[in-house]
């Protein structure tokens, strides 16, 4: 139990980075479809501009994300791997999974979308254009993605449990 939870901090962390790196080296349009609605309008002036900015941040920024997401992916199959020795069975495995995978999607609801996005100035630091956006202060604005997110780590669990049970 403890490797899964240190798994899962570990997840957490990475997340953290992934938002960092996307905020700080990588303004570009995608990041911005993860605001509500008022605060892509308001930042819709600076991601015209984004072609005309140098690239050499924004390719930093894509490579350090390509990495943390790798990274993501390696702790669900270290996850794995580490239960071979054990002689894990399905439901271990899945047990496992379904910890890392709801542990860092709690993590992300709870702490980053209630908390850093409308109870701190995050985001408003980095896009300055958003200050007094109503957005900020909407929790749960992007109900349906987080679930969609849900239902894909579900599948992703279940399938990745029986793989690693079978090898």
């Amino acid at each position: 139990m403890l490797i899964t939870i240190l798994l899962t901090l570990c997840n957490i962390i990475l997340l953290c980075l992934m938002i960092l790196t996307a905020t700080v080296f990588m303004p570009y349009r995608g990041l911005a479809k993860n605001f509500p609605k008022d605060v892509q309008e308001a930042l819709k002036p600076r991601l015209d501009e984004i072609d005309k900015q140098p690239k050499a941040p924004r390719i930093f920024g894509g490579i350090l994300i390509i990495i943390t997401c790798l990274l993501f992916v390696g702790v669900f199959i270290w996850g794995g791997v580490e239960g071979m020795p054990h002689d894990f069975t399905y439901s271990q495995y899945l047990l496992r999974l379904l910890i890392i995978s709801f542990g860092t999607k709690a993590f992300d609801i709870i702490v980053l979308d209630y908390f850093l996005l409308t109870k701190t100035n995050f985001f408003q630091n980095f896009f300055p254009e958003t200050k007094g956006c109503a957005g900020w202060q909407q929790f749960g604005y992007n109900r349906k993605q987080q679930l969609g997110q849900s239902v894909f780590m579900l599948i992703c669990c279940l399938l990745l449990a029986f793989l690693f049970s079978r090898m």
